[in-house]
């Protein structure tokens, strides 16, 4: 699922950057009150603290910081170990030096500031500056004015358990170039930095280049074992990168990253259904997390694509068969309703149910469907949930556990205990549209020798009758708005999902016009024409 290995570090020192409670040699008293180290006794205060606080609080760590003063300078956070051993790195293990802090203006607890510094490593200087921010709270026993201690006090994009170093790179850097040889860049592709990086660690020293000097975040290693690429801050001698081929296309990967700009917490997959070949990657989040390629969320009625083909394959019934659309539909004392204003057809087809994605009639052939029926058509015929998949970057390949009880109808409505991927969504469209399951891939199979994911892929008959009804989803049914205006050969579904504890729904949505498949998935984006929607249907007018 998530394939990584550690990388040693070479020729620099680590440092390990711990927040807060997860410092384990924190005196755990300290820890439980909030407090902060040294002097002497002061008035009692309570509340938060005031402006000429903010200010004495912020000065006096910064003052100390930059004299490179780690113990001084904890003094002043909350959690004052943590804060002495990330501090001390900073000057020591990330040869940081010549540190100057300039603050901004306060606004309440929270004060902006600007570090300018210098890194110097073997021999080879390079200035350093970044923006920051950090917040000052309020001992719970001393009642000081503290800074509250976060590793990104130190640098904006640190997490806890993430280390700093400095010294020769892990792998030589890349040159990515597309399917047409232009050259992608994160600073012309933001959201590509993270799979940039993922790809030059990984193929990094197969490319020919030679390490540079830089300054690097090196993640905490997963639950999993698994290890997240570096993320360069700073290059002080450039290496020698080498060519990396990848299946990406300029064009494609601009209109995902103008398309997921428009929406917060937004991530699209674009592939190339005739070849499985990625063309497309892009997040928008703010916690920088891959969830085009490794999100695990309910997709909600994009999943019905599978939840038909299963109904077909199994000979409950046809495109052109019975699926009635009842107001609601209750199964094990479950009842589950179709949005809100959609009217009842007791009448209507297996396609006009999917095209108005009417929840009820899906939920009732739960009687007829055996338990694993669906996590059989999801495994066996669109190649999910075997975590197998080989696309040259870690990748979720979809969850269809074989859930009893009130899950087995939920699942067919793509809540329950299925999870996708905007990824795993765009191959299940794909494999819809062609009938061949294509595993996707972002790199050429051929650089390295992989063995891709396979499964046997759809009928002619099942696969006519899917295209006809996502045909008639995006030119008439729930996706035509959106979809209106693209020419040629297209189809759609829609989809939303209710998540435990949020109040909105993630927005989902899938789609494809002649040889592009793109899906879109939008937390809290509510209905899926409301956000993910226009997401793909801007890239399917613009992968060309």
């Amino acid at each position: 699922m998530r394939n990584g290995v550690k990388a040693g570090v070479i020729g620099g020192v680590c440092i390990t950057l711990l927040g807060g409670a997860g410092y384990g040699l924190y005196n755990i008293a300290s820890a439980l009150n909030g407090d902060g180290g040294t002097g002497g006794a002061a008035a009692v205060k309570t509340g938060p603290p005031s402006g000429s606080e903010v200010k004495d609080a912020t000065g006096a760590f910064f003052t100390a910081w930059e004299k490179g003063d780690a113990a001084t300078a904890a003094s002043y956070t909350n959690f004052p170990e943590a804060a002495q051993e990330l501090l001390t790195a900073f000057r020591g293990d990330a040869h940081i030096r010549e540190v100057r802090i300039t603050p901004g203006t306060a606004t309440g607890d929270s004060v902006p500031f600007t570090v300018r510094a210098t890194v110097s490593y073997d021999g080879t200087s390079h200035p350093l500056s970044y923006r920051s921010t950090l917040t000052v709270v309020r001992g719970e026993t001393s009642h000081r004015a503290l800074v509250d201690w976060q590793p990104s006090v130190v640098h904006p994009r640190l997490r806890k358990g993430d280390t700093l170093t400095t010294g020769e790179s892990a792998a030589p850097e890349i040159e990515a170039v597309d399917r047409d040889g232009k050259v992608l860049t994160r600073e012309k592709y933001p959201s590509l930095g993270p799979l940039l990086d993922e790809l030059r660690k990984r193929y990094g020293a197969r490319t020919g280049g030679r390490p540079g000097v830089e300054l690097v975040i090196r993640h905490q290693a997963a639950a999993d074992g698994t290890q997240a690429a570096d993320t360069t801050l700073l290059t002080l001698a450039k290496g020698k990168p080498g060519k990396l081929p990848t299946t990406l296309g300029a064009s494609a990967q601009a209109a995902a990253e103008t398309a997921v700009r428009k929406y917060h917490e937004s991530s699209v997959v674009a592939v190339k259904p005739s070849t499985g070949e990625i063309l497309a990657v892009a997040n928008n989040r703010m916690d920088g997390f891959d969830a085009a390629l490794l999100g695990e969320r309910a997709p909600g009625s994009t999943m019905k694509i599978i939840s038909a083909a299963t109904l077909i394959d199994n000979g409950l019934t046809t495109a052109s068969g019975p699926a009635p659309c009842p107001p609601s539909a209750v199964w094990q004392s479950q009842t589950f309703h179709n949005l809100k204003d959609m009217q009842p057809n007791e009448h209507a087809t297996l396609a006009e149910s999917f095209a108005r994605s009417c929840n009820t009639a899906f939920v009732k052939f739960a009687d007829e469907v055996k338990v694993d029926s669906l996590t059989a058509e999801a495994q066996d015929r669109f190649g999910l949930g075997r975590n197998n998949w080989q696309i040259g970057v870690p990748s979720f390949d979809g969850r269809v556990p074989a859930s009893g009880g009130p899950d087995t109808a939920a699942n067919l409505i793509g809540q329950g205990q299925v999870q996708m991927s905007p990824l795993n969504m765009a191959s299940v469209t794909a494999t819809a549209t062609t009938g061949a399951f294509r595993q996707p891939v972002i790199v050429p199979l051929k650089l390295d020798g992989r063995e891709p994911a396979r499964a046997r892929g759809l009928s002619p008959a099942t696969v006519q009758q899917l295209r006809a009804m996502m045909n008639r989803t995006a030119r008439s049914g729930t996706a035509a708005g959106v979809m209106a205006g693209l020419g040629g050969d297209v189809g759609a579904k829609t989809g939303s999902a209710e998540v435990d504890g949020e109040t909105k729904s993630d927005s989902w949505f899938t789609g494809y016009r002649d040889d592009v498949a793109a899906a879109a998935m939008v937390q809290d984006g509510g209905h899926g024409i409301d956000a993910a929607g226009p997401i793909v249907a801007s890239v399917l007018r613009n992968a060309g």
